[in-house]
Order: structure tokens, then C-alpha cells, then sequence
């Protein structure tokens, strides 16, 4: 195990140097900078030390190289668009918002879907089987953008249930301002419950029809014991796949979301940012993104060898 551990953290160090790096050369190609809007009317003299400033007047692969040393030390720089605001101040005051949604969002679609997946899988056929069908289908049809404004305009506006924009913060930041959370929660978590529902639908019904399901069956083995003992855990494998990378994209905003309801998460910031060509943040948040779904695959790992022994992630 310390051997795979090992193995996967050069993997980590190696994989994030090259998403920096091809991040920064791809930044640096696109024409135009942070700076260009805001000093388009300035004297050049004034122009020129503001470049010198922010260190954008030096060459590229010099500017790489400061880049890259001070990324190794955890340093992302001070963004160019927004004077003070840093790698580390974005995940204190971002990071937490676009957390409690996401994590709302699971909590509420995942599960839900899950139960739904399982009962269509045993109810084949039925009209329960029909109907999740039919919904989810349509939910998975439909983009959160889409989805979450006609959330916003109907619940919010026309009936005037629920404010249209706006997210708790301060002292009811985890655990108040409810109101406010409801129509982000259904923006996203909706699309949860229809990805779930057939993911683990499709998976039961693979595993019900397998040899050993039949032969519990063929044993007096009730429905209901079959379900639980022998196929819930079989049909996880699928879940296990998706449940870790979701989870950990979900903490780190969901940029439509965030966007149509006014949220100041990460996920809008990110998107500002590139908007700006704000490099020491788009830099930042694209490590932390990369730096996620690298860790959760390997969790992934972990996990499938937890459900089910017979797979065996590395030959010695």
C-alpha cells in the first residue's frame, strides 16, 4: 500500500506541473491581458510601470519560471484584477459558500436518486419503472443553466416563494438563510437524482439477471434479501466510480448555478477570473480542480478494492 501511496503522489507532483505549465503557455498565447482594459487610457509612461509592477513586462519564459518556483512553494500570486485577493484568501472566503451548496446539492440529489434507481430496477416494467424513466430522462435532457432559471423565474418570481438571488454568509453560513439555498439546491441536486436513478438502475438489472442472483433465488432466498445481500452491493461498483469525483466537484461550485444566482463561491469567482485573464488565479484554481480529481480517482481506487476484494489495483 505505501508503494501505490508512493507511486500516486509522484504521479500527483507530475501531473499538476504539467497542467500548470501547459495552463500558463495557453494563457500566454491568447492575445490581450489582465491589464490591457485598465490601462488603455493611461500615458504610456504610467502604463509601462504598471506592467513593470505586476511583473507582465518581462518575457514569457521568464515569467514562467517565477511562475512555476513560486507555485512550488504555494504561492499563486496576488491577483492582477482584483488587488489583494490571493490563492488563500479565495479558499477562506469562496471556498466555504460553494461548499454548503454542493454539498446540499449531493445530500439531496444523490440519495434520492439512488432509492429511485433501486426501486425502478425491482419494480421493472411498472409504472414506477416508467415514470423514473421518464423524469429522469427529462432532467438529464435539460442543462442546469436552463433549469435554474426556470427555477428563478417561476418559484422566485412568479410565485415569490423563494429569493431569486443571494447566498447566507457570516454567521448563517452553514446553518441559516435557508430560503436563500432552496432554489440553488434544486438547480443542481435535480440533475443528481436523474444520473443516479439510472446509473443505478441500469447496474441492478445487470446484476439480476447474473448466474448467482438466480441461483439465490432458486434457494428460497426472498426478494428482498436477494436485493440487499447480493445485488445492492455488486451494482455498487458504477457508483463507487462517479460518488467520489461528484462529491469533490460539487464542493468546489457549480459555475452556472453560482452564476444565475448571484453566489460569490469559487465557481463564479473562476469565472471572473477568466473573464479578467486573471493568471495567479485561474493558475490557482485549476491546481486546486486538477489536484481534486487526481486525489478522488485514486480514493476510487480505494474503494473499488473495499466493495469488491477480487479487483486488484496493482501486480507486483
Amino acid at each position: 500500500m505505501l508503494k501505490v501511496i508512493l507511486r500516486r503522489l509522484v504521479a500527483l507532483i507530475i501531473s499538476l506541473f504539467l497542467i500548470a505549465s501547459a495552463t500558463f503557455f495557453l494563457l500566454a498565447a491568447v492575445p490581450g491581458d489582465a491589464l490591457s482594459a485598465q490601462t488603455d487610457k493611461l500615458p504610456t509612461a504610467a502604463r509601462k510601470q504598471v506592467y513593470r509592477n505586476t511583473g507582465l513586462d518581462k518575457p514569457v519564459l521568464q515569467r514562467y519560471e517565477i511562475t512555476m518556483t513560486n507555485m512550488l512553494h504555494g504561492d499563486f500570486g496576488t491577483s492582477i484584477a482584483d488587488p489583494g485577493m490571493t490563492m488563500h484568501t479565495v479558499l477562506k472566503e469562496k471556498l466555504p459558500l460553494s461548499a454548503r451548496l454542493g454539498l446540499q446539492q449531493v445530500l439531496f440529489g444523490i440519495p434520492l436518486g439512488l432509492l429511485l434507481g433501486t426501486l425502478a430496477a425491482v419494480y421493472k416494467n411498472t409504472w414506477l419503472d416508467r415514470s423514473v424513466t421518464i423524469v429522469s430522462l427529462l432532467l438529464m435532457s435539460v442543462p442546469s443553466l436552463i433549469l435554474a432559471l426556470l427555477l428563478q423565474s417561476y418559484f422566485g418570481g412568479t410565485l415569490g416563494w423563494f429569493p431569486i438571488i443571494g447566498w447566507p454568509e457570516g454567521s448563517n453560513l452553514w446553518l441559516g438563510g435557508w430560503s436563500y439555498t432552496v432554489l440553488p439546491t434544486l438547480a443542481g441536486g435535480l440533475g443528481y437524482i436523474a444520473r443516479y436513478a439510472r446509473l443505478l438502475k441500469n447496474s441492478m438489472l445487470d446484476v439480476l439477471s447474473s448466474d448467482y442472483v438466480l441461483t439465490a433465488k432458486t434457494k428460497g432466498l426472498t426478494g428482498r434479501r436477494v436485493v440487499m445481500n447480493h445485488v445492492v452491493r455488486n451494482a455498487a461498483i458504477p457508483i463507487i466510480t462517479s460518488l467520489p469525483v461528484t462529491v469533490a466537484f460539487s464542493i468546489t461550485g457549480s459555475v452556472f448555478v453560482e452564476s444565475i444566482f448571484v453566489i460569490p463561491g469559487i465557481g463564479q469567482y473562476f469565472v471572473q477570473a477568466l473573464t479578467n485573464r486573471d493568471v495567479p488565479i485561474i493558475m490557482g484554481e485549476t491546481v486546486l480542480l486538477a489536484a481534486l480529481y487526481i486525489v478522488t480517482l485514486f480514493i476510487t481506487d480505494l474503494l473499488y478494492m473495499a466493495v469488491d476484494p477480487r479487483i486488484k489495483l496493482y501486480q507486483n
